[in-house]
């Protein structure tokens, strides 16, 4: 019996300006699978993130998510974006911020049923103490993990976050992938992170983008490699993690 899919590209390719972002891209994600998109600045991971999230259309090829096109099942997605643009000087609370996740093209208003799944969102990622606190007003941890809650509040069935640790200290890191882990018992999660050292102790597969998307066993990862993704030296751990779309069980690494 073939393991579960949640998102699937097939040759897909995307231009922006007639400069080429993706070529040729075809990418199996399984359902409650945890993977990380690494690869060079500019090498298309958050466009990537983009299509699986159906704001951009391919040039070419094929998304689906659930087996649909990604807009038509938009609300099964949470996602948490690189950059919060939030006026610092808006008074808006941790509610308030979560419950943007419970917004929807039909409605500017909220229900209770919406405020409960904020509440319990909140509840989840450990900042109910917090909940009529000013956004602004919180750590920087802290603020991550209410982003987080925003992308739970609809209830998804699958999580994508890019950069969720960036600008946070290590225990914060930890912290937040401790709670991503446990999240991934219910979600398929995929994530965008620099740091391979770290996530490489939580993900199962580790996905390189860079115009174009490569899985590869550790086994075959050299240096040469890596350095056509990355353009530098990085150093290679082994880890036991599924690392093909086709199914091969070893190996990611990190610098």
């Amino acid at each position: 019996m073939k393991p579960e899919f949640d998102i699937r590209l097939n040759q897909v390719s995307f231009a922006y300006n007639q400069r080429n972002i993706l070529e040729d891209v075809t990418l199996v994600i399984y359902k409650n699978d945890f993977s990380s998109i690494v690869g060079p600045n500019g090498g298309g991971k958050t466009t990537l993130l983009k299509l699986i999230l159906g704001l951009i259309t391919p040039d070419k090829g094929e998304v689906r998510v659930f087996g649909k096109p990604p807009e038509q099942v938009r609300d099964k997605i949470g996602y948490m974006p690189q950059y919060a643009h939030l006026d610092m000087d808006f008074p808006a609370t941790v509610l308030d911020v979560v419950l943007m996740g419970r917004l929807c093209k039909s409605r500017f208003w909220f229900s209770r049923k919406d405020k409960a799944r904020a509440a319990e969102a909140i509840e989840k990622v450990d900042l109910s103490d917090f909940i009529r606190t000013g956004f602004n007003e919180l750590s920087g941890g802290q603020k991550q993990r209410a982003l987080i809650a925003r992308a739970l509040c609809s209830d998804p069935s699958i999580l994508l976050l890019d950069e969720p640790t960036a600008n946070v200290d290590n225990k914060t890191e930890e912290s937040l992938f401790l709670l991503l882990k446990e999240l991934n018992q219910d979600m398929t999660i995929l994530l965008v992170s620099h740091d391979l050292g770290f996530v490489s102790k939580y993900v199962r597969s580790v996905i390189c983008v860079n115009k174009q998307v490569l899985i590869h066993p550790t086994s075959r990862l050299e240096g040469s490699m890596i350095k056509d993704i990355y353009h530098g030296d990085l150093k290679m751990v082994r880890h036991d993690h599924r690392c093909s779309h086709d199914g091969h069980q070893e190996g990611s690494f990190h610098d």
